[in-house]
């Protein structure tokens, strides 16, 4: 009888190795945008973003259940997934801090259900908050896209083995 599904394996991988061979993944870098309910900013860079349907559209990205945001993205209607343009590092460091303004001096308009979308990045997708699912030690948040937009001429900001790229070395 094969083990079951969800069944803890008899060696548990290394959780730091694990995480380092993901790291080898490259991928691009995003910042998640909402508005709480009590009109406040919140924001947070990621890289755990992927597309899912385009009918409907549908994109998801993943947030620890431990997150400090998670009640505001858990409960809000609508969130902003902004995919970071090369020049936008500083950007993505700052949002990936912790006990700083995060939206100090930052350019944005309002989207999608107050979502802020940030100025000069490469894409945006404004999301209504479809779905979400509980998953090991994370939440997978499926939104379903309403408006989206994008720079034709933008560079990507690109995360691999822990670093920053504004291109990939070759």
């Amino acid at each position: 009888m094969p083990p079951s599904p969800h069944a803890a394996p008899a060696n548990p991988l290394d959780a730091l190795q694990f995480r380092s061979a993901l790291g080898m993944f490259a991928t691009g870098v995003t910042i998640v945008t909402a508005r709480a309910a009590d009109g406040s900013l919140v924001g947070l860079t990621a890289n755990s973003f992927n597309s899912v349907s385009l009918s409907p559209p549908l994109v998801l990205w993943s947030l620890s259940q431990r997150a400090g945001s998670m009640p505001v993205f858990s409960r809000g209607s609508h969130y902003a997934i902004n995919i970071l343009a090369a020049e936008q590092k500083e950007l993505a460091q700052r949002f990936a801090a912790r006990d700083v303004d995060r939206f100090a001096g930052v350019s944005w308009r309002e989207g999608a259900g107050g979502a802020p979308v940030l100025d000069g990045v490469a894409a945006v997708f404004e999301c209504a908050n479809r779905s979400q699912y509980e998953e090991g030690d994370h939440v997978i948040f499926v939104g379903e896209v309403e408006s989206c937009s994008w720079r034709a001429e933008a560079q990507p900001l690109i995360f691999h083995g822990g670093r920053f790229y504004t291109e990939l070395p070759i």
